[in-house]
């Protein structure tokens, strides 16, 4: 399973709040939550991400509450994968449990910049910044996760409700 896209970068401690703000949360509807993502950080976001598109971010991704909505609006909106230095616990958990592809990797979020082209094999970890030549190792998860995340989330995984 891999990914391709533009890149869109942000700092340490983005949170549930940034990613979908609370006043936005009054609808069940996932594809009207997208429109609200990382708006409070980055107006232009929503208008310029494309499928595949790739966010990286710093230390503690997805920190403040635990609202299953944050990763949800992330892969509403189709971005291929979040890269980050590290991720708050539920988050993390989260984003494996609705098929969010989440990797951690400091040295490429330290290297890798706004709008470059990144690809990722989630099987090997490998990700390869497409506009420097620079490749970085990920630790991949293991075969039942990916499976997890390939076949849209945990219910998915498991024959319940397809969350795809």
């Amino acid at each position: 399973m891999n990914t391709q896209g533009k890149v869109f970068k942000y700092g340490d401690n983005v949170d549930t709040d940034v990613i979908i703000p609370a006043r936005y949360l009054n609808t069940p509807d996932a594809q009207e939550l997208a429109l609200h993502c990382m708006e409070d950080i980055d107006t232009e976001f929503v208008k310029n991400v494309k499928a595949g598109d790739i966010m990286v971010a710093g230390w503690n991704f997805g920190c403040g509450s635990s609202r299953e909505h944050a990763p949800l609006v992330i892969k509403t909106c189709k971005t291929g994968c979040v890269i980050a230095k590290s991720f708050a616990r539920i988050f993390y958990r989260n984003a494996i449990n609705i098929g969010l592809p989440i990797l951690e990797c400091s040295e490429a979020c330290d290297e890798i910049n706004a709008g470059d082209e990144v690809s990722v094999d989630f099987d090997t970890g490998i990700i390869l910044n497409k506009t420097t030549g620079r490749e970085y190792k990920a630790q991949p998860f293991p075969e039942f996760i990916q499976n997890i995340i390939k076949k849209g989330g945990l219910l998915a995984s498991i024959g319940g409700a397809d969350n795809e």
